[in-house]
């Protein structure tokens, strides 16, 4: 899927919403994405010169024309699209004010600086909030802006050890384990353009702004989600499990003679349909497995038998056998698998779009999974290459004539394209 679309034919269930992103990294550059996806214009500010951390971790990047890499890496294509680039330094008073004059077309300020960061240019909260009451600000941080961590840098792998997923992942005599992507990141992002979601919705209905303070520490607290609960009820700690199951058995990866495969048994109907196929319909009415609550109460003598049964067949065997009856059950794709799978490539989960420095033209980008039956996601920018939009929005939005985005570029307080 090839697509692109001009900004006035900006649509979705956000066109008319305007963002001034001043985040970078990860957790704010997913929200902003998101929102721009169902059709926010989403105004990106960088540091001239610099901008988004992620530009330069890589590679891989962005190769041009000749095969050399353009600086562009996946990291920052992965969370920048349908965003407009404009490069403004903040730390001059040209540049703090610059903001505050965007700020008039604006809905939202998203922001992740250390906290008190955007205080120093007069562009907190507390700065802004009388002169634009309507305005929904949220600052993303690592630990929130109040409690005895909220000065400490927030890194997701941080977050992750410190918010308990690692001491649930891994195997069981194994070390702790973080989660390959950065998923605490990745979870704050979704949380904070939630936020925003709502606190528009009360700003359309009482005409007031508000505060939003989202720390990537208490998202993953929050999406701890069954196993924190199972603690919080049970008082004892669990045990990491691999790739089994806290609550349900067989709901695990299981051997084939040829790899693995996933046996995901939802229910005791379900479990009796995979020993009867497996051959061994007795494992289905042993009273130490008829139900979900015998089945855990004997995990590892029943997983180790049911082991020794799906080693005898192939994977294919267990898959094509096993989905008509009703069991879900599939297998572990790597990447390759994922992106030519003909299913995600109906739902369009990978997408291209043009690329101004791609030498091939376009980029290839996870598609949004959201499928709206009246206001579809759309696609309109690829993510934009440093200041590539300054001259446009500063024109469009502010109505700078050229003497002074002439001066303003010579002093080196924005960067055009």
């Amino acid at each position: 899927m090839t697509t692109n679309i001009s900004t006035s034919e900006r649509s979705g269930p956000l066109a008319g919403l305007r963002v001034l992103d001043l985040s970078r990294i990860l957790a704010g550059p997913t929200c902003t994405q998101l929102l721009g996806d169902m059709g926010a214009d989403i105004i990106k500010i960088e540091r001239p010169g610099a901008g988004d951390d992620t530009r330069k971790w890589g590679p891989p990047f962005v190769m041009d024309a000749n095969g050399g890499d353009t600086g562009e890496s996946a990291y920052y294509l992965c969370a920048n699209r349908n965003k407009r680039s404009v490069a403004v330094d903040l730390s001059s008073p040209e540049g703090s004010a610059l903001i505050r004059r965007l700020l008039r077309s604006c809905d939202v300020l998203i922001e992740n600086f250390m906290v008190g960061g955007l205080a120093r240019y007069g562009l907190a909260y507390a700065d802004l909030k009388e002169e634009f009451p309507a305005l929904v600000y949220c600052s993303i941080s690592g630990f929130g802006q109040t409690g005895p961590y909220a000065d400490r840098a927030g890194y997701d792998y941080l977050i992750q050890g410190m918010g308990g997923i690692m001491s649930l992942t891994g195997e069981p005599d194994g070390e702790p384990m973080k989660v390959a992507v950065g998923i605490a990141d990745l979870m704050c992002g979704m949380y904070a353009s939630s936020a925003i979601l709502a606190a528009l919705r009360h700003r359309d209905a009482t005409g007031e702004g508000q505060y939003i303070d989202i720390g990537l520490a208490d998202t993953q607290v929050a999406w701890l989600i069954n196993e924190g609960t199972n603690y919080l009820t049970s008082r004892r700690l669990p045990r990491r499990l691999g790739n089994a199951h806290p609550n349900i058995v067989p709901y695990q990866l299981m051997p084939a003679s040829d790899g693995h495969f996933i046996l995901a048994t939802g229910n005791d109907r379900q479990y009796q349909r995979f020993c009867t196929f497996a051959g061994a319909p007795e494992l289905g009415t042993d009273p130490k497995y008829h139900t979900n609550r015998d089945r855990l109460a004997n995990r590892d003598e029943l997983i180790a038998k049911l082991k020794d049964l799906t080693r005898r067949h192939t994977m294919d065997y267990w898959i094509d056998g096993l989905l008509p009856l009703g069991v879900p059950c599939g297998p572990v794709n790597n990447l390759e698998q994922v992106f030519s799978d003909p299913h995600f490539l109906h739902r369009d989960m990978k997408i291209s779009m043009p690329h101004p420095q791609a030498g091939s033209g376009t980029v290839d980008l996870i598609g949004n999974p959201l499928k709206f039956s009246k206001t579809s996601v759309q696609y309109r920018h690829a993510p934009p290459v440093l200041g590539q939009h300054t001259a446009e929005v500063l024109r469009e939005l502010l109505d700078i004539d050229e003497d002074e985005y002439r001066a303003l570029c010579d002093g080196n307080v924005i960067q055009g394209d």
